[in-house]
């Protein structure tokens, strides 16, 4: 990962809870482990040595058993708690360290918080909630109405300004919530287990709400859970936390093909996988098996039973059965070669609605991005081998 791409880096970062945290540390440095250092001193290891970045427009999610560090470790970006060891930045800038003002500062511009309460203000308008952050700051009554109602327009709560807190769902009030930390339109969101206190299906609407607003806004959210399918379902990466340790940090699919230990196999246990990957996680590219198109008549690989026509910005046009095309003698593509399904499959097409269309297509199915460009394909094999492991 190019730095560029950083928006927030851990470097070493411990944090120890107690009277005497450098003593527990040389301790640590000794060798010594989080048990031993409770058993022999009481002071209780938080976090433990964390290495990580979060890249930009991504939704990062921290998930681990209670008393993992999870908790402890969103309360180190914000900065509610003070890492005992390491750095953390922002953009470039070292977080750790900033004067009271400074980190003033950086929670009002650069972080939004959505807690699981929902801790709103009850004798405030759903707008005045949403405003609040903003007021704080100093924002002009009208500036910070004006983006309360955009920022509830954005999470499906336009028209509902003038209601009260009481009048909600606990669906609609997280979504206040949610607006308010959008309000401010932060660097980064950071969601504390969010979703954790509403029921089943308010909770998958919310989880569908926060992969639509990535999506369309790119927006760069940590989220905390300790629930592996709400991770597996919304986490472009996910960071697996055990004792303190980051024990793991990967893609859905690469946690469920190459668990680090068994405390990170565990979670996959009894857990259907294959309803929360897509498509995107399985795909592979192969570069031999992509022709682009430029104007005339492509050069196959012949080695090769099928060819993906791409046009000059990666665009999927055709795929085409190879011994067909070179069996013709025309520059032109007829239109025996338009093999391509109708119903095209996405990077974000759940992976077990594949099996039907895998197995009705002579060749690998290919997999779009929402643009159309091609990303991969996803063999009969490929797709059953994956099956098979989750």
């Amino acid at each position: 990962m190019s730095h560029a791409d950083e928006i927030l880096s851990v470097r070493n970062i411990f944090k120890v809870f107690g009277p005497n945290p450098d003593m527990a540390m040389d301790m640590l440095r000794g060798g010594a482990d989080k048990d031993e250092i409770f058993r022999k001193t009481g002071h209780v290891v938080g976090v433990f040595d964390a290495n990580f970045s979060v890249k930009r427009g991504e939704i990062f999610v921290i998930m681990g058993l209670s008393g993992s560090g999870k908790s402890t470790m969103v309360r180190l970006f914000n900065r509610l708690i003070e890492p005992t060891s390491g750095s953390i930045h922002l953009k470039g800038r070292e977080i750790t360290g900033l004067s009271d003002k400074e980190l003033l500062d950086v929670r009002r511009k650069e972080m939004g918080m959505v807690f699981q309460s929902f801790a709103l203000m009850p004798h405030m308008s759903v707008l005045e909630n949403t405003a609040f952050g903003l007021e704080i700051a100093g924002i002009s009554e009208a500036e910070r109405h004006s983006r309360a109602r955009e920022a509830l327009a954005q999470v499906g709560l336009a028209g509902h300004e003038h209601s009260y807190p009481h009048q909600l769902s606990g669906g609609m009030q997280q979504r206040v919530g949610l607006a308010r930390a959008l309000a401010n339109d932060p660097t980064i969101l950071l969601m504390d287990e969010a979703f954790s206190a509403l029921d089943p299906l308010i909770r998958s609407e919310m989880q569908e709400e926060l992969i639509r607003l990535q999506t369309e806004q790119q927006r760069t959210i940590i989220f905390i859970s300790h629930d592996i399918e709400e991770a597996m379902r919304i986490g472009h990466r996910i960071a697996i936390m055990q004792g303190g340790r980051v024990v793991q940090i990967g893609t859905p699919q690469e946690l469920i093909n190459r668990p680090a230990n068994d405390y990170v196999r565990t979670f996959f246990k009894a857990f259907d996988s294959s309803r929360v990957l897509k498509a995107g996680d399985v795909a592979m590219l192969d570069p031999d098996s992509v022709s682009k198109m430029n104007g005339k008549a492509p050069e196959l690989n012949k080695d090769i039973p099928y060819n993906y026509l791409i046009d000059e910005h990666g665009l999927l046009l055709d795929v085409i059965k190879t011994r067909d095309f070179v069996a013709d003698s025309s520059d032109s593509l007829g239109k025996h070669y338009h093999t391509r399904e109708k119903q095209p499959v996405y990077i974000d097409t759940p992976l077990h609605e594949m099996l039907g269309i895998a197995a009705a297509l002579p060749y690998p199915v290919p997999v779009l991005d929402r643009t159309g460009a091609l990303k991969g394909t996803i063999s009969q094999s490929l797709l059953l081998q994956t099956l098979s492991r989750v």
